[in-house]
């Protein structure tokens, strides 16, 4: 069954039946994206699953991403259609054992955690947070407040560059934002001297200040529906390109390279991992599984409810 209509069929016909939901990062395949119930970044994506009444979800993304929606959602079956191999660089950055030594090393601090972090990393969080919502839960905390946040050294760098703030960062990073190219984007920037650059804050500082406008892969998205400007260097993984283009179809946009890259792209491979294929086979199979230690879920779920408070 390799026609991709007669895929989509059948993965409709098993959505109904296993009373199941596909959910979507904008990172996926366009294929993905496109048969999904549910896209978005991990905040809505965390969202959409605390929410969901659906008895199976599969969560179109990287494996920390179905252990946040097992942890919302503990008597659902979540699957990963890409199993482990989906994981994430930023997260694998960050291991629990050292994570739990650097807390230790930093008594009377306040735990921030990326979402992009194990379940296990999580359990020792006060507070998760997305790109999207990092800066207005660290605002919301006193400007005295001693805070760690960890993995991402630049996301972290950009909040306490606008905030002001001095958090002790660990020093992680997406291996996806860590390595776009800043001449090209600024020989880009000559040849399309109208356009606007997008940056998405796990990149370098370097090029969040060249950005007209910094954010997460949602509010990127806002940004181009509602300004004026016609084209767009996106600093992102270029999944996100499909759903820009898809709401903003009068508009151009051009996908930033990495430093050295054959093609005009940054893709994430362990995003790539989602396929048709692999959405039909969860579906049929209820693998790959994602399980969660019940001890972490506990702990681990009560830093991600206070992220879904405090972004409400």
């Amino acid at each position: 069954m390799e026609d991709s209509a007669a895929i989509i069929s059948e993965i409709n016909r098993l959505k109904k039946e296993k009373n199941a939901i596909v959910m979507a990062h904008y990172y996926q395949r366009e294929e993905v994206q496109d048969i999904a119930d549910r896209i978005g970044d991990s905040l809505a994506l965390a969202q959409f699953a605390a929410q969901t009444d659906a008895d199976m979800i599969v969560m179109c993304g990287v494996h920390f991403m179905g252990e946040t929606a097992k942890i919302l959602c503990p008597d659902k079956k979540v699957v990963v259609p890409g199993g482990r191999e989906a994981g994430c660089s930023l997260a694998d950055s960050c291991e629990a054992g050292a994570f739990r030594k650097f807390v230790e090393e930093h008594p009377d601090h306040t735990v921030i955690s990326y979402v992009n972090t194990s379940a296990a990393v999580k359990a020792l969080t006060d507070i998760v947070v997305t790109s999207g919502n990092a800066l207005k839960i660290v605002e919301s905390l006193p400007a005295d407040e001693k805070i760690i946040f960890g993995p991402d050294k630049n996301l972290g760098g950009y909040i306490n560059s606008v905030t002001g703030r001095d958090m002790v960062l660990w020093p992680g990073a997406c291996h996806v934002h860590d390595r776009f190219s800043l001449q090209a984007i600024l020989d880009m920037k000559k040849q399309n001297p109208g356009a606007k650059i997008l940056v998405h804050p796990e990149c370098k500082r370097q090029l969040q200040i060249v950005a007209d406008k910094v954010g997460s892969t949602a509010a990127l998205l806002a940004f181009a529906r509602e300004d004026e400007a016609d084209k767009y260097i996106v600093v992102t993984e270029s999944g996100i390109l499909h759903e820009m283009q898809r709401a903003c179809p009068q508009k151009t946009f051009l996908p930033a390279p990495a430093e050295d890259a054959e093609c005009q792209c940054n893709e994430c491979e362990y995003m790539k991992l989602g396929t048709l294929r692999g959405v039909l086979e969860a579906l049929r199979s209820g693998e790959p599984e994602v399980t969660v230690d019940p001890e972490v879920a506990a702990l681990a779920v009560k830093p991600i409810e206070r992220m879904l408070e405090l972004s409400k």
